[in-house]
């Protein structure tokens, strides 16, 4: 069984224990060994890149709510040496994602200033260390996705799939921004049995870390908040860690 209080569990422990970990930005820091002032600033000046993220054109409910960049990486352990892949498509099947999953979605990439950045390596490389002492392994493929949500046609949906799973080892969603909205309840439950938790992420930095093998997850729509829709925007960095190499048709 888990609850809310999992945030006070160290992050490996909660892991093992309840299948996910919610750790706000003090929490994150210290468990990644990230408190650094320098990665800070590092992290505050990559959020710009939100900002020009271009069009999901693969979005089949017909919305035009999604911006995404999408980037891979491969991670050699115990060492934890980070290198970028070769841009590739992002492809899960449809087991896992029934509205987008059976085809090849080619996304724009992250761009290489934001994929090369210190600050950026250095929270994917710490993220996989932590994963790899919940459950050892000799590498992992890494894909990260930079997603804006927004509500300028009304609505925006983080999770158009509804709930679900996502065919990795562990998933990351780690909230950049908020602003100008309401909604948007992250949501996990246990995937064989009733319990779950529900929560709204607000504070830039708080990250939710999750074994997908035991555990669905979605966040709700957004709405605008109390200023013009045009504004409102939810921004995520979703990472997800695989053992058995980059899922492909």
């Amino acid at each position: 069984m888990f609850n809310i209080a999992t945030v006070q569990k160290p992050a490996d422990q909660a892991l093992r224990q309840d299948g996910l970990s919610l750790l706000y930005p003090a929490g994150l820091t210290t468990s990644l060994h990230l408190d650094s002032p320098a990665w800070r600033q590092g992290w505050q000046q990559l959020t710009d890149s939100w900002n020009r993220l271009p069009p999901d054109a693969h979005l089949k409910d017909g919305g035009h709510y999604r911006k995404r960049r999408h980037a891979c990486f491969v991670q050699e352990l115990p060492g934890g040496a980070l290198t970028q892949a070769p841009h590739r498509a992002h492809w899960q099947p449809t087991d896992y994602n029934a509205l987008h999953g059976g085809f090849e979605r080619w996304f724009e990439p992250v761009e290489p200033a934001v994929a090369e950045a210190p600050a950026w390596t250095d929270l994917l490389a710490s993220l996989g260390k932590l994963f790899a002492q919940v459950r050892p392994v000799p590498r992992w493929y890494i894909e990260a996705h930079q997603f804006r949500i927004d509500t300028a046609g009304g609505v925006g949906r983080p999770t158009p799939e509804g709930a679900h799973r996502d065919g990795v080892d562990f998933v990351v969603v780690l909230l950049v921004a908020r602003h100008g909205v309401k909604g948007g309840e992250t949501r996990v439950f246990d995937a064989n049995g009733p319990d779950g938790v529900r929560f709204v992420m607000q504070e830039p930095l708080t990250t939710l870390l999750l074994d997908d093998a035991r555990v669905i997850h979605e966040t709700t729509p957004i709405l605008p908040g109390d200023g013009p829709a045009e504004d409102g925007y939810r921004d995520t960095l979703v990472l997800t860690y695989r053992a058995g190499g980059f899922q492909a048709p």
